[in-house]
């Protein structure tokens, strides 16, 4: 049983990663919830309800209440942040535990305050809201309280956050909202124009692990797939190259990398030198799209690199930060927050479960 734990949540459009202060990550599960229609029950969450997409009869509905980085559905996603919060601290607890949750670096007011209300009702004794660019670039090991430019380019499941970091805040940062849902909505678009066929959402998502490549000049391989043909209505295999990928994808990457152009022609020349020397560092399970990183290295001249663990970098970086915010003043060493609590610069929300004040300060493939 626990006294009160605290938790740095990635609460993504796809996944769902929790982070356990002391532990480091213990939950990775997508952000899927099955619902039965007529009661209003939870059938399942997590991976359990991600295999029913597609699959369901008429009075179950599975959903992702999470679209774009933001909430979609208030309701299923307090019930789905409670259920992972029991599943990794209990039902029973003493205290109520504290909790980080990472937000795209452009969200609105509403949907931040969304996200911070949703946490608060399904359980949290204080709500801590990090931007994402922030928690990546922590979780990838990046110092970020020294006066040097970092990059980063955070591509999730519903926005791509690209910011350049320098003591302790961004300096210029965009976020746009194109990201591993686009990349699945493409391929699912061009097997229907190409091929008349109708595919599902896992299906695009394989396509898109297996043989999904940004960079042109990449070996063909091949895959086989199942879907329906348009014209006769019946089921049908198919065989797809990865030179069909590309075309199906070069859009939303060119999107991307147009939004990596733009930042860094309004960053500062300074930090501009520091990213040239240092590189633009990439995490989030979008990163890992092949050739992503030589797409980025060859229309900007900067060399691109995945962070060691792209997927968690997020996460990681939301649990650092809650156990920072949490620790003693006496046990907060120089580490990455050097200059102390209140300059930090990120976009932060501190609410008392109990009060009305709140203070502000500061979510690979090899080749």
């Amino acid at each position: 049983m626990f006294l009160g734990s605290d938790i740095g949540i990635d609460l993504g459009t796809a996944s769902v990663l929790v982070y356990v202060k002391g532990q480091g990550i213990v939950l990775q599960e997508p952000s899927v919830v099955a619902i039965e229609k007529n009661t209003n029950t939870i059938l399942a969450v997590g991976e359990d309800a991600r295999r029913m997409l597609g699959r369901t009869p008429g009075n179950i509905v599975a959903i992702r209440p999470l679209r774009e980085g933001v909430i979609s559905d208030f309701d299923v996603t307090e019930r789905m942040i409670r259920y992972f919060i029991e599943k990794v601290v209990g039902k029973h607890t003493f205290r109520r535990p504290r909790i980080a949750v990472c937000i795209p670096s452009k969200v609105t007011e509403v949907e931040r305050r969304a996200i911070e209300d949703a946490t608060r009702s399904a359980g949290a004794r204080q709500v801590y809201l990090i931007e994402e660019p922030i928690a990546a670039a922590i979780g990838a090991g990046i110092d970020i309280s020294r006066a040097c430019g970092s990059m980063v380019v955070d591509i999730g499941g519903g926005t791509t956050d690209v910011a350049v970091i320098s003591l302790g805040g961004n300096v210029v940062s965009t976020s746009l909202k194109v990201a591993g849902d686009n990349f699945d909505d493409a391929i699912v678009r061009y097997m229907r124009k190409k091929h008349n066929v109708l595919i599902g959402e896992r299906t695009a998502e394989a396509l898109k692990i297996n043989i999904g490549t940004a960079y042109k000049g990449t070996s063909e391989v091949t895959m086989d797939v199942r879907g329906r043909n348009l014209v006769s209505g019946l089921p049908m295999n198919i065989t797809v190259s990865s030179v069909e990928m590309y075309e199906a994808l070069h859009e939303s990457v060119d999107a991307i990398v147009e939004a990596v152009h733009s930042v860094l022609e309004q960053t500062p020349p300074e930090l501009a030198a520091d990213i040239s020397d240092r590189g633009i560092v990439m995490t989030g399970g979008g990163s890992l799209l092949y050739g992503l990183d030589k797409v980025i290295k060859e229309k900007t001249g900067i060399n691109a690199v995945l962070a060691d663990d792209a997927v968690s970098c997020v996460a990681i970086g939301t649990g650092r930060y809650i156990e920072y915010e949490t620790a003693d003043s006496s046990e907060k060493g120089p580490w990455f927050f050097k200059w102390g609590r209140n300059s930090w610069s990120a976009s932060r929300r501190k609410t008392d479960r109990n009060s009305n004040k709140k203070t502000t300060s500061s979510k690979e493939r090899k080749n």
